[in-house]
């Protein structure tokens, strides 16, 4: 704790101070965010540092493995559904965007397949890019290297978000009415690479 706290007193006694105007402003008209990023719960991997964002800018949800369930509305706690609908239904962004990232620990647990140190949650949370897997991991041209599977799987599973986003019909009638885009990004952590996937 004594950590976070020392880091929360360099925040108050300078990034906070540099900019308490627009803090205040955020706090007297709220929030009004043009982009949501989703992306990975993944300590190297922060959407406001990359993108060099200031508070307001983006709309961010994290998870494991960046991942979009699809359109399920029932009495299941949907965290990521959640985020989306209030991004895109209550803040009006303009556009959603799915960030993957290189050496992603979930891809590589979906990659490897389920196992018995996999907890309550890990496998059941993964299952929802078993798609990207089975393309990657069936394919005839598929790498022999584990690395370079879950290279692959993690580009794939961006594009299994996307889909799974255009399950939601108020994305999907947004999207067709150009009011709404949706884009893939993949951030290379050791080389600092960002890759746009179609």
């Amino acid at each position: 704790m004594n950590s976070l706290l020392e880091g929360y007193d360099r925040f108050i006694n300078g990034y906070w101070r540099q900019h308490k105007d627009r803090y205040a402003a955020l706090a007297r008209d709220g929030q009004a965010p043009s982009s949501m990023v989703i992306a990975c719960s993944d300590s190297r991997v922060s959407p406001e540092v990359i993108f060099d964002a200031a508070p307001g800018d983006i709309f961010v949800v994290r998870n494991v493995s960046n991942l979009v369930p699809p359109y399920a509305p029932d009495m299941g706690m949907h965290g990521t559904s959640a985020a989306l609908e209030f991004a895109v239904t209550g803040l009006n962004v303009s556009r959603v965007v799915v960030l993957g990232h290189s050496q992603c620990g979930g891809i590589r647990a979906l990659v490897r397949g389920p196992s018995a140190g996999d907890g309550d949650f890990i496998s059941s949370w993964m299952a929802i890019a078993k798609n990207a897997r089975a393309r990657v991991c069936d394919s005839p041209e598929a790498p022999a290297e584990f690395d370079k599977l879950c290279n692959q799987c993690e580009r794939e599973s961006i594009r299994v978000s996307l889909a799974n986003l255009l399950t939601f019909p108020w994305i999907k009638s947004r999207v067709e009415a150009g009011t709404l885009t949706l884009g893939g990004l993949h951030f290379n952590v050791q080389s600092g690479a960002i890759e746009i996937i179609t």
